[in-house]
């Protein structure tokens, strides 16, 4: 007598790519305040969103405590209109890690009375340290705020009052300070935009971390943000800048340009190198999950007759 059995299923062959989110416009006009991150940075860190111990660990070799609550300071131009000010994004200002540095070295003893202790790490856009005082202070990404008119913007007030008018205090001593540092003279001799203000966001400690299962359950995290490398290091997780042939198996990317991936990624589904591609996008500020297989990849069309066209990139992204 056979003995009858099922064999079990092979785990699909899964590619994850993420594309970035932006905030639903109506939301933020029907809010009191700003919802805190970007929906992408809300999914991969959950509603506490705390951005600075991630992109700590991710951007320096130093152990991070868990219960740590670290902010993110950021030297920042705020661009002066008529009647408001609006951030500028940090791949608008052209700052250098030596100006970077002498800005810090400006303002640390501001920075260190203020925040009542040290600086932990800098590099050339982010500057990190323990919150201390400002801990419960809610905060914006400059990746959340730039482009926008800052009152809508600035630090907020959670659980005690006044924590926002002292950050404010700090921020315009040290805007004063560096009104005539010598690293804005020469940048205004090069006509390019001074370094005139300082913002502070990501406020949290890495036990507030709410990674996805979709995450966790990754085989590699591929692309060049600060974050996945901070994640990858607090998952125990492989993390990779670039996408390759041999890296696609059981990967999670965020990638500048998934547009020059997509090509690739088809490629694979119809060579049944993959099974399935996962793409994770956030319409509306709401998170989608859509899964494409190779029999996805053409347009529907009722003239059967005709060869099927494949769907490109552009089609996929708006539908």
């Amino acid at each position: 007598m056979t003995a009858n059995f099922t064999s079990p299923k092979a785990p699909l062959r899964r590619f994850t790519l993420m594309l970035s989110g932006e905030d639903a416009l109506d939301e933020l006009e029907s809010r009191d305040s700003p919802r805190k991150g970007l929906p992408h940075e809300r999914f991969l860190l959950g509603e506490l969103l705390p951005l600075a111990p991630v992109l700590l660990l991710g951007q320096s070799n130093q152990v991070v405590k868990p219960n740590e609550v670290i902010a993110c300071l950021q030297p920042v131009h705020l661009h002066a209109t008529r009647d408001h000010l609006i951030l500028m994004g940090q791949n608008q200002i052209d700052l250098t890690p030596e100006e970077s540095a002498k800005l810090l070295q400006a303002a640390l003893p501001f920075i260190e009375e203020d925040f009542q202790g040290s600086v932990l790490f800098h590099n050339q856009h982010y500057w990190f340290v323990p919150a201390g005082p400002f801990s419960s202070l809610a905060s914006y990404s400059v990746d959340q705020a730039h482009g926008r008119n800052i009152d809508w913007w600035m630090p907020r007030d959670t659980q005690e009052e006044g924590i926002a008018k002292r950050w404010r205090k700090l921020q315009n001593e040290i805007q004063m300070l560096w009104h005539i540092a010598p690293v804005n003279e020469e940048r205004g001799q090069r006509g390019i935009p001074s370094i005139n203000s300082i913002w502070i966001s990501g406020i949290g400690k890495l036990n507030d971390v709410q990674a996805p299962a979709l995450l966790k359950q990754s085989q590699r995290l591929i692309g060049s943000h600060p974050i996945l490398a901070g994640l990858s290091k607090l998952l125990c997780l492989p993390h990779e800048i670039d996408l390759d042939d041999k890296n696609l198996l059981g990967a999670f990317a965020w990638l500048d340009e998934p547009q020059a991936a997509w090509p690739q990624l088809s490629a694979a589904l119809h060579s049944k190198q993959l099974d399935e591609v996962v793409i994770i996008d956030f319409p509306r500020g709401k998170v989608r999950e859509r899964i494409f297989t190779a029999k996805d990849l053409n347009k529907k069309s009722w003239a059967f007759w005709k060869k099927a066209e494949p769907l490109t990139w552009k089609e996929i992204s708006q539908l």
